[in-house]
Order: C-alpha cells, then sequence, then structure tokens
C-alpha cells in the first residue's frame, strides 16, 4: 500500500480528518482506546473531566482560570469551537499554535495504522498529547457528546463533574433524562470524586456512582452556592469560603457551575492546593465567547450558543435579570435535530420580535420552517425570514430603536457567523 500523502498545514489536516471516517460521530472506546496505547499516551498530572448538557464551558472556565490563577500549567480541551480550531486546545491559557496542532496529527495517523479515526476522535487524542508533551500540572477535559462512549472516556479522571442532564442528542443518548443521565454518569470512576452540579439527577446518574464505588457529591447535600448581599458563598465538605465575588459571566445559574468546578477541586487538594484568593481572581477572569457576551451597544448585541430547551431557560432568566427599556428583539438559527419547540416556549415571555435565519451547516433547519414552528408553536408574534445570519442581524438592527436590545442565538454556527463578520469590519 503507497504511503498516505499527508497535508502540511492545519487547513489541510482539518479537511481530511473530516472525510477520513465514514460518520462524523461513531460513540464507542475500542478504536480509540487502541490508538491510544499505541502511542502511549499516560498522563502523569490530575485529569479533571467535564461532562453534563449545558454548563461544561463555563465550568471548563471556571477551573483553568482558578488553577492558572494558583500558578499551576493548566491544559484545556473543548469543543466545539467558534472561530478556529485552536480554540478546543490551550496550554497555560494560550491557544495551540497550528505547528503545534499538526505534529499530534502527525504522530496520530502514524500510530493508528489502519484504524479509522473520527475528526473528534483524533482532536482528543491529539489535546492529550499535547498536553503531555508540554508537561502541564493539570488537565481539563470537556466531553463532546454523552460521556460513556465519548473518545474522552478513553482517559481515567481523577475527578469527574455531571454539570446538568436535560435533554438533547435524543438521537444518540436516548429520548429520556434516566437514559441520558446513565451515559453521562459513564465519566465516573471507582473511588474517585464524582461531582454532580444538577440539582435534580436523575437516578439512573446516583445508582451507577453508588453501583461503582464513586465518591459522589451532589449540589445542594454535600456543596452548595449560597447568594449573599454582594457575593457568594460556597461549602462543600472541607471548606467553606463565606465572601467569593460573583463570577463575572452573567446568569446567576452560573454560580452553582462555579460551585461544580470548586467542589471537584476540593477533591484533588492534595495534589493541587488552591488558596482563596486564586478562587476569587479565577471567578472574575473567567470568560468563554458565545455565552451571553454582548458585542455591541446602541443597541445592545448579545450573542448566546443556548440550543436546548434548558440552555434557553437559562438564557430567559438571564434576560429577566437585565431588564432594558424596550424591546428584546431576537435573531434565531438552529439545527435540525434541536427542540425547537421547547426553546421557542422557553423564551416565549422576554422575546418580543423574531428574525429566523439558516445557519451555515449541512445540519442547519431552514428558516422559513424554523418560522413556521415559531408561529406554531407562539401564536401571533412578529416574525421575520432571512437567508442567513448577518442579513437576519442587519434587519434586526435597522428596526430597532432606543433601549431595545438584540439577541442572537440558536446554535453555536448562528454565533460564529456573527464574531466572523464583525471581526471583518475592524
Amino acid at each position: 500500500m503507497p504511503p498516505r500523502a499527508r497535508p502540511d498545514s492545519l487547513a489541510g489536516w482539518l479537511a481530511r480528518l473530516e472525510q477520513l471516517h465514514p460518520s462524523t460521530i461513531e460513540l464507542g472506546l475500542e478504536r480509540v482506546q487502541r490508538v491510544k496505547d499505541a502511542m502511549g499516551l499516560v498522563p502523569d498530572f490530575p485529569l479533571i473531566v467535564v461532562g453534563g448538557t449545558n454548563g461544561k464551558g463555563s465550568t471548563c472556565a471556571y477551573l483553568e482560570s482558578i488553577l492558572g490563577a494558583a500558578g499551576y500549567k493548566t491544559g484545556l480541551y473543548t469543543s466545539p469551537h467558534l472561530l478556529r480550531y485552536n480554540e478546543r486546545v490551550r496550554v497555560a491559557g494560550q491557544d495551540a499554535s497550528d505547528a503545534e496542532l499538526v505534529a499530534e496529527f502527525e504522530r496520530i495517523d502514524a500510530a493508528r495504522g489502519d484504524t479509522s479515526l473520527t475528526y473528534f476522535e483524533f482532536g482528543t487524542l491529539g489535546a492529550m498529547a499535547q498536553f503531555i508533551d508540554a508537561g502541564v500540572d493539570v488537565a481539563i477535559m470537556e466531553v463532546g457528546l454523552g460521556g460513556r462512549l465519548d473518545a474522552v472516556n478513553v482517559f481515567d479522571a481523577d475527578a469527574a463533574i455531571v454539570t446538568s442532564v436535560d435533554l438533547d442528542h435524543q438521537d444518540f443518548l436516548g429520548d429520556t433524562r434516566e437514559k441520558i443521565g446513565f451515559e453521562k454518569a459513564g465519566i465516573y470512576r471507582a473511588g474517585r470524586p464524582a461531582v454532580c452540579a444538577d440539582p435534580a439527577p436523575p437516578d439512573s446518574l446516583i445508582d451507577h456512582a453508588h453501583a461503582i464505588g464513586a465518591d459522589l457529591r451532589c449540589v445542594e447535600q454535600d456543596f452548595d452556592a449560597q447568594r449573599k448581599e454582594n457575593g457568594w458563598m460556597f461549602r462543600g465538605r472541607q471548606n467553606v469560603w463565606r465572601d467569593l465575588p460573583l463570577p463575572a459571566m452573567a446568569g446567576s445559574y452560573l454560580m452553582r457551575n462555579a460551585a461544580g468546578a470548586l467542589a471537584a477541586l476540593e477533591t484533588l487538594r492534595s495534589r493541587l492546593p488552591v488558596e482563596e484568593p486564586a478562587i476569587r481572581q479565577g471567578l472574575l477572569a473567567a470568560r468563554v465567547p458565545g455565552r451571553f457576551q454582548r458585542i455591541a451597544r446602541d443597541p445592545d448585541v448579545i450573542l448566546d450558543v443556548a440550543h436546548n430547551p434548558e440552555a434557553a431557560r437559562a438564557l430567559a432568566a438571564t434576560l429577566r435579570e437585565q431588564p432594558v427599556a424596550g424591546r428584546t428583539l431576537a435573531v434565531v438559527g438552529m439545527l435540525a435535530d434541536k427542540d425547537a419547540a421547547g426553546v421557542f416556549e422557553a423564551l416565549r415571555d422576554v422575546v418580543d420580535a423574531w428574525w429566523t435565519c439558516t445557519p451555515d451547516s449541512p445540519r442547519a433547519r431552514d428558516a422559513a420552517t424554523l418560522a413556521v414552528l415559531l408561529r406554531t408553536h407562539l401564536g401571533a408574534v412578529p416574525v421575520s425570514v432571512q437567508p442567513d445570519v448577518n442579513r437576519a442581524l442587519a434587519e434586526a438592527r435597522s428596526v430597532a430603536r432606543e433601549g431595545d436590545r438584540i439577541l442572537a442565538f440558536g446554535s453555536f454556527y448562528t454565533v460564529a457567523a456573527v464574531l466572523n463578520h464583525a471581526a471583518t469590519q475592524h
């Protein structure tokens, strides 16, 4: 067999990875385990794995920010990215370079032989290889889909966090919270800390954690976050931090995500001690692009990747917490496999007019179809249909009056289109 021609650029590699495997998603650990073993990827640093339906991004950001403030060299792997693939792999707070990513992809390609890997599996192995090469003190890895059969789960977590359990990706994970909870709980390990930040976890998650003998710690039982007048208090099994600053990111639910991060750090205190000044600094510094991100004023333009009902309910709560004098105008673009009806219902009382659009993805739901769904579930609301994200946003801006705000949301693709457009205007 002739040798495989390898690309010489990151763009070339990413294009190749999209074609290497017959399906974009194939859950299962056997193939990625085989290549992991061939590469000898055995981390000698603590690994924190973060799974859940929503809240993974902010939880990872808090962990990276707090541990970085405490002086640790961090590795962070997240997905998907918004503008550049490099965002997915960070060492010491800096995105990986093209050359570093290409070098790891070449290593994986040489080691895999005839084993076929998906785009995400390549990325997961490449991230861990880079963390090992960089000599990080701690790595944080975000689950891509589910947990039990996700490529990240080929590595054993020293502490694992499930942020929330709700309906999403039902085609892969099941159509009930009980089925999805079991999949999420697959990242827990026997005898190791298993944090759950969902205040009402399904029985399947609790039962699995107990069955394998994980050290389960649940919010509102083993740890909690209590809002105070000018901040909040974390209470865990060992620590109480009484005067923490509110997270810089907007949304009251983010306190719970921060508490989940602190609960995991508390379990690792013998290997990664963290003092309160680093916690305070990390909470104030953590940011996640695309999560209630304000990119303009007069009118305010807010971006949010919320794409399922649970995330939409959290978004609606944040909008209510930050009322405006005028209207809220929403630009929405979603993928076809998402529960658009549930998302619209969550935002029914906080959005005054809608613009539907078609995100730039083969999996997108057509703007006209989305508008029909919107009218079916919300009745006679003002709806305008535009072919793409930026035309919808431009039209919303053209009718915005003083005191109005614009929300662009519904998908990573929707948010990325706005950010890309904004970048070309400067």
